[in-house]
C-alpha cells in the first residue's frame, strides 16, 4: 500500500511539474511577436517624435475639409450622431457645407464631445430614440423637416450600436442582439418607410477575427490564430454560429451586416464600412480614452501589433462610401450591398506605442504594470465560468456577489481582440472605377492619438490634478442594459 501511495504521489507531482512547464510555455507564447507581424508593423514611436508631432499639432491644427467629399444637396438621420463615429459623421457633414437643418441626430442620449458642443453642432437637431422599439425609431423618422430642406432625398447613416467586447457566453447573447440586430431591423425598416434611398451602417472588422486558441501542443510555434488579417473574406461565406465568433459583439454584428447587405437593391441602396480594431478619437473612447483617465494600468499587451482607425476616417470612409451609392445604378451597383474594412493611413503600431505617447505627452502620470498573459488567461476564464454559475443555476443568484470593477469584462473573449490584428485599405482605397470607394485617411495613428492627447490635455489645464469621467461605449452599454433589463433600453455607438 505504502509503495502505491508513493507511486500516487509521484505521478501527482510529475502531472503539476509537467502543467506549469506547459502554461509557462503558452505564456511564452502569448508574449511574442511572430516575424511576419513584425515586418508589418512600423517603427516604434519615440519621445522626441512624439513632442515633436505634438507641437506640430498645437501650433497648426489639421484642416482636412478640403479632403471631404463633395457636398450633396440631401437630408441626413445619422443613427447614434451622439457617439465615436457618428459624431464625427454630423460634424464633417457640417464642415462641407450641409445646413444644421438639414441633419437630424437620432440617439439614446445627447453627447459629451466637448467638438459638438458649439455652433453649428448645436444647431443640429436632436432625436432621442431607442432603437429597440419600433415604434420610438418610426417616430423619429417621422418628425417634419425644416421646409427649406423636405424636399431633398435621403440618407441614413447607421452607427449605433452596444459594445462589450469580451462578452462570450450565450446567456449574455439577448442584450446585443437587442441592440445591435433587431435594432438595426427597426432602423432599416423606418428608413425605408421614411423614403430613403441610402443607407450606410456601421460594421465591425471584429466580424472577421477567428477565436484565438492558446492552449496548443508545446512544440507549436505560436497560438492559433494569434496574428490575423481584418478583412473581408468571411462575407463570401456563411454565417457562423455564434460561437465560433469570439465574442456576441461581433457575432451580432456580423448578422446585423448581413440584413443591411441583404437589402440592398437600386431604389434602396445599402453598405456597410468595418472599422478595423479599435476606433479611436475622442476622450470618450475605450482605447486611448480609457487608458487616459488612469494613473497605473495592468496590461499583458505591450507588444500587441494593431491596425487603429480614428473616428474621422471611419467617417470620411462613410461619405465615400455615400457618394459612391448615389451614383447611377449601373455604376454603382458593384460598391452596394457589400462591406469595406477601413483604417489609418500608415502601419499598424504597437500597444506599447500607445502607452508611450500617454506617459511622454499627458499632463496626469501614467505607468503600466507588465502582467504574464497567462495569468489574465486563466482569470479570464474563471470569470466567465463564475459569471454563468447565476444562469445554470438560478438558487445562486440569491447569493453570489456581483463582480464590481473592471475585473467583470475579463472574460476569454478580450484575449482574441488583443491579439496581433492587421486590417488593410486595400479595397476601400482603390478607385471607384475598379470597385473601391476612393478613400483615403485623413490622420494618421500618431496624428490621431496625438491630437486625442492633446484635446485631454486642454480639457485638464485648469485642473491637472484630477481626470474628467467620460462615459465610454462600455460604461454606456452597462447603462442600456440595465434599461433594456427592465424594459426601457436603448442605444448609441
Amino acid at each position: 500500500m505504502a509503495d502505491w501511495a508513493g507511486w500516487v504521489s509521484v505521478a501527482l507531482w510529475t502531472a503539476l511539474v509537467a502543467l506549469i512547464m506547459y502554461l509557462f510555455r503558452v505564456n511564452q507564447l502569448l508574449s511574442e511577436t511572430p516575424d511576419e507581424v513584425r515586418k508589418l508593423s512600423g517603427s516604434r514611436w519615440t519621445p522626441n517624435q512624439l513632442e515633436a508631432t505634438y507641437k506640430r499639432l498645437q501650433d497648426n491644427p489639421i484642416d482636412y475639409t478640403d479632403k471631404l467629399p463633395p457636398k450633396l444637396e440631401r437630408r441626413y438621420v445619422v443613427i447614434g450622431g451622439s457617439g465615436l463615429v457618428g459624431g464625427f459623421i454630423v460634424l464633417q457633414l457640417l464642415a462641407r457645407g450641409n445646413p444644421p437643418e438639414s441633419i437630424r441626430i437620432v440617439d439614446i442620449r445627447k453627447t459629451e464631445r466637448n467638438d459638438m458642443r458649439i455652433s453649428p453642432a448645436t444647431d443640429v437637431e436632436f432625436v432621442k430614440t431607442d432603437i429597440t422599439s419600433p415604434d420610438s425609431v418610426e417616430a423619429a423618422f417621422a418628425l417634419p423637416w425644416h421646409p427649406s430642406v423636405a424636399h431633398l432625398p435621403l440618407t441614413v447613416f447607421h452607427t449605433a450600436a452596444v459594445i462589450l467586447a469580451s462578452e462570450r457566453s450565450k446567456f449574455q447573447y439577448a442584450f446585443p442582439e437587442a441592440v445591435n440586430v433587431t435594432g438595426t431591423k427597426n432602423v432599416l425598416a423606418a428608413a425605408r418607410k421614411a423614403g430613403a434611398d441610402i443607407f450606410s451602417s456601421t460594421s465591425s472588422g471584429s466580424i472577421s477575427i477567428k477565436p484565438v486558441e492558446p492552449f496548443v501542443a508545446p512544440w507549436e510555434c505560436s497560438p492559433r490564430h494569434f496574428w490575423q488579417v481584418l478583412d473581408v473574406t468571411d462575407f463570401s461565406l456563411p454565417l457562423r454560429e455564434r460561437d465560433q465568433y469570439f465574442a456576441n459583439y461581433p457575432a451580432s454584428k456580423a448578422v446585423a451586416e448581413r440584413f443591411v447587405c441583404g437589402e440592398n437593391g437600386e431604389n434602396f441602396r445599402t453598405g456597410c464600412i468595418r472599422p478595423a480594431n479599435g476606433v479611436y478619437g475622442n476622450p470618450t473612447d475605450n482605447t486611448v480614452g480609457d487608458p487616459l483617465a488612469r494613473t497605473v494600468l495592468p496590461t499583458w499587451v505591450p507588444h500587441i501589433v494593431q491596425s487603429f482607425v480614428h473616428g474621422a476616417n471611419v467617417a470620411i470612409a462613410h461619405l465615400h462610401h455615400e457618394a459612391v451609392l448615389v451614383r447611377p445604378w449601373p455604376e454603382s451597383m458593384k460598391h452596394a450591398g457589400r462591406p469595406f474594412v477601413v483604417t489609418d493611413p500608415n502601419p499598424p503600431i504597437t500597444y506599447s506605442d500607445l502607452y508611450t505617447a500617454i506617459g511622454t505627452l499627458s499632463v496626469h502620470p501614467f505607468h503600466t504594470i507588465n502582467v504574464p498573459p497567462i495569468l489574465i488567461l486563466l482569470l479570464a476564464h474563471a470569470i466567465e465560468m463564475y459569471g454563468d454559475l447565476p444562469y445554470k443555476y438560478p438558487f445562486l443568484g440569491k447569493v453570489l456577489p456581483k463582480l464590481q470593477g473592471d475585473i467583470r469584462h475579463l472574460k476569454p473573449g478580450i484575449m482574441s481582440i488583443c491579439t496581433h490584428l492587421v486590417a488593410s485599405n486595400n479595397e476601400a482605397g482603390k478607385p471607384v472605377s475598379q470597385g473601391g470607394l476612393g478613400y483615403s485617411g485623413v490622420l494618421t495613428t500618431l496624428e490621431g492619438m496625438t491630437l486625442e492627447i492633446l484635446e485631454w490635455n486642454r480639457e485638464h489645464v485648469n485642473d491637472v490634478k484630477t481626470r474628467k469621467a467620460y462615459t465610454t461605449s462600455i460604461s454606456l452599454a452597462e447603462q442600456i442594459q440595465k434599461l433594456w433589463a427592465v424594459g426601457g433600453s436603448s442605444d448609441d455607438s
